[in-house]
């Protein structure tokens, strides 16, 4: 009898031992984490830095140790994706994790609008601290801006309106611009470093936004930098280019060869200044438990146009206007190096550092997913498509047309090498929409499956065209599948035109009600 009594206790204690450790297992998944459990996370973006200019992707000539490491040590994501085919409309995306039609931000120094969910303000309600460094372009970063980062949620940020070379003008917190001497990838990189410190010294997890003004024409470069592209192809002196003169701002016609130096160069420092980020997280005890996230913001610029082994460029619905380089780099989660070919895009940001941090996503519609299967290997393709869409505002816009934010508060402060519109600064703008017609829907705008992609109204504003692409097999967009592939392309085109509703739904103010 006695030893029956022990076998029961003895059974008894193991239930009890596995019960408490499923129990553990269950509050660590899904209870509050301690702050120095929580993933940090640092968010980089190069501007105009185009898919096929890294070494990692076969470039010819570009020395991108850096990214190089990370592609081989993290995950590479081959088949990433800016949500817009320019700037300004991608990083609305990467902010908010929804498609920048839907506030407005359709194009190059349009400004977000303040009722938008971003991230940085979810990661700070969650007791993170939040910096953003390099170019905006979502508004003035300006003290009394609306949309400044500041009141996107970031804690302190050293800023540009829009993008900047060597020896930068930036604002710090929204005041006065001030100019920075050297190159202005370490010049960021290094005020992100000091912004991380602070936040490990107050033991709290950190978000860092790192938006580069590297490699955005005109281009400039160190000695060393340049001096490793001197020997480019002769072909590339016999083909001139136009581009931004730095001594004018004015446009100017230069051999390629030339420019591709600078540009080159530009790569070059911005790889090494996140080397310097990665050593700095490494020496601290901070890079096991950071994921760091980086991408371009739209593809390639007429002005770099060379190597590139996609159709189009910038501006266009093409594969070289909207697939970037991406790659993931966490070696708490990413223990081993993966390439995936799964879709994904800018918008599938803020989802995917929602969930990491346990934080629940904004009550509106939303165009992004969360990437945490992908990244934990669970996730063989994207389960939805992926929209994208150039507004047609010159169709859209009438001259009693109501700016959404007063214009003053619109005037941006910092300047830059380019003029535009006879100045130095930019002006940004956002408009109502009270009412959608028909007239709304038009624009250069495409479907992305896991295998087609549709493109309807990229040849032509004028008359409807529509080209179906099989991706897998015809990467270049060489083939137009549309009269042999009717039904796929019908079954696509009512997709986007349902999507389209739902975004002008929200372009109308009906998310904020």
């Amino acid at each position: 009898m006695e030893r029956y009594v022990i076998t029961q206790l003895k059974m008894r204690r193991r239930i009890i031992r596995r019960t408490l450790l499923r129990l553990s297992v269950v509050v660590i998944a899904c209870g509050p984490v301690l702050a120095d459990e929580r993933p940090n996370f640092i968010l980089l973006m190069g501007d105009d830095h185009a898919w096929d200019e890294v070494a990692y992707n076969g470039h010819p000539h570009l020395k991108t140790p850096v990214l190089d490491e990370m592609a081989a040590q993290g995950l590479r994501l081959d088949h990433f994706y800016s949500a817009h085919p320019s700037c300004s409309p991608t990083r609305g995306s990467v902010i908010t994790g929804r498609h920048p039609n839907r506030y407005g931000t359709f194009a190059p120094n349009c400004s977000i609008r303040p009722e938008e969910i971003s991230i940085a303000q979810i990661l700070g309600k969650a007791g993170y601290a939040c910096g953003h460094f390099g170019k905006w372009h979502l508004g003035p970063v300006k003290t009394e801006s609306p949309t400044n980062p500041g009141a996107m949620g970031f804690d302190q940020w050293l800023s540009h309106d829009n993008f900047f070379e060597i020896d930068p003008t930036l604002s710090r917190n929204g005041g006065p611009p001030e100019k920075f001497q050297g190159e202005s990838s370490k010049i960021i990189v290094d005020e992100t470093i000091r912004f991380i410190k602070e936040s490990k010294d107050k033991k709290q997890p950190f978000f860092a936004v790192v938006w580069f003004g590297s490699p955005h024409e005109p281009y400039s470069g160190v000695a060393d930098d340049l001096a490793l592209y001197d020997n480019l192809p002769a072909e590339y002196k016999e083909r001139m280019v136009t581009l931004t003169s730095n001594e004018t701002g004015r446009p100017v016609k230069r051999p390629m060869n030339e420019v591709l130096r600078e540009r080159y160069a530009e790569i070059t420092a911005m790889d090494r200044a996140i080397g310097h980020l990665r050593d700095y997280l490494k020496g601290q005890g901070l890079r096991d438990n950071t994921l760091v996230w980086y991408c371009g913001d739209n593809g390639i610029p007429a002005s770099g146009r060379m190597t590139t082994p996609f159709r189009g460029q910038k501006g266009t619905m093409y594969e070289g206007g909207v697939r970037v380089p991406g790659v993931i780099e966490w070696p708490a989660r990413i223990r081993r190096p993966r390439v995936s070919n799964v879709n994904s895009v800018t918008s599938d940001m803020l989802p995917t550092l929602c969930e990491l941090a346990g934080q629940s996503l904004p009550d509106r519609p939303l165009d992004g997913i969360s990437l945490v299967p992908l990244i934990e290997g669970k996730m063989p393709a994207r389960p939805k498509p992926i929209f994208f869409w150039s507004f047609d505002t010159g169709r859209a816009l009438r001259g009693d047309s109501k700016p959404y934010i007063e214009p003053e508060l619109q005037e941006g402060t910092t300047p830059l090498v380019k003029m535009m519109d006879g100045k130095y600064t930019r002006t940004f703008r956002n408009f109502h929409y009270p009412e959608i017609s028909e007239q709304h829907f038009g624009g250069a705008r495409t479907v992305l499956g896991n295998r087609y992609k549709l493109v309807v109204d990229a040849q032509s504003a004028k008359q409807k065209t529509l080209e179906l692409f099989d991706l897998k097999n015809d990467p270049a967009e060489e083939k137009n599948l549309i009269d042999s592939h009717r039904d796929i392309a019908r079954k696509m085109e009512r997709q986007l035109r349902d999507w389209q509703k739902s975004v002008l739904e929200s372009l109308t103010g009906a998310d904020y009600r």
